[in-house]
């Protein structure tokens, strides 16, 4: 007689299970590697340009290789940036006297305020006139040079509308406390209403002002400067 063996019987692995799994993890496969191939093609695919019809014609597809063109510029346009460059360049200059001669902590605001946006305003100017191959900074004049004549940047001076003269600028300069905010809000206004002018002769000048980026930003300059003058009118109609 032979012995009881004890153990447990293992059930018998199904062949149909064993068959489908590798068949999914296959199917998977292939609709991955599909969509793969199809997500690359559509990146590989060039770009379709299409440029809207005037009123009442049809739009235009492009080639792909067609790059954006800027729109052409005037010499008032050229003329306006490198202008408001140094106009803005003396407001900073003059914002720059506030601390070290004034408490007037309302002053000190303000010329903070005008000096961070006409520094950021400035770079901007600059980054537009490079991008267009134009010179950040206006060509001298032409002028018959007398013996003993300064010909520094205070020519360019007699050209920027509302700029300070050398004689305001040193008085500037000169003055403390109280004296100095009326000379300084005085001066400012001067320099914010000569900035409005440039707007203006910009716009009032035919085929210039067109660029969408730069009439956008002289629009901006003429609104930010006429809200200043409001306020510095403010501040020193409150004077004692």
């Amino acid at each position: 007689m032979q012995p009881f063996a004890f153990g447990v019987r293992r059930k018998p692995r199904s062949r149909t299970r064993d068959s489908v799994l590798p068949s999914a993890f296959l199917a998977s496969g292939v609709a991955l590697l599909f969509l793969s191939l199809t997500v690359y093609a559509q990146k590989a695919s060039p770009p379709v340009v299409v440029q809207p019809g005037a009123p009442g014609q049809a739009t235009q597809v492009l080639p792909s290789s067609t790059r954006a063109k800027l729109p052409p510029l005037s010499a008032k346009d050229v003329e306006f940036m490198q202008g408001m460059i140094m106009h803005h360049a003396q407001a900073v200059e003059m914002t720059g006297l506030i601390n070290d001669r004034t408490n007037n902590k309302e002053l000190r605001l303000l010329g903070a305020r005008i000096s961070h946006s006409q520094a950021d305003e400035m770079k901007y100017m600059e980054q537009w006139l490079k991008i267009r191959g134009e010179a950040t900074s206006m060509p001298m004049p032409s002028m018959q040079h007398t013996p003993g004549m300064d010909m520094s940047k205070h020519q360019h001076q007699m050209l920027m509308p509302g700029m300070l003269t050398e004689e305001q600028m040193d008085a500037l300069k000169k003055a403390k406390a109280g004296e100095f905010d009326r000379l300084f809000l005085q001066g400012m206004i001067q320099h914010h209403k000569g900035a409005l002018v440039m707007v203006e002769e910009l716009f009032n000048t035919a085929g210039s002002g067109q660029d969408s980026q730069l009439f956008n930003f002289a629009t901006d300059v003429d609104s930010g400067q006429r809200a200043e003058i409001r306020i510095m009118e403010k501040m020193l109609g409150e004077r004692p």
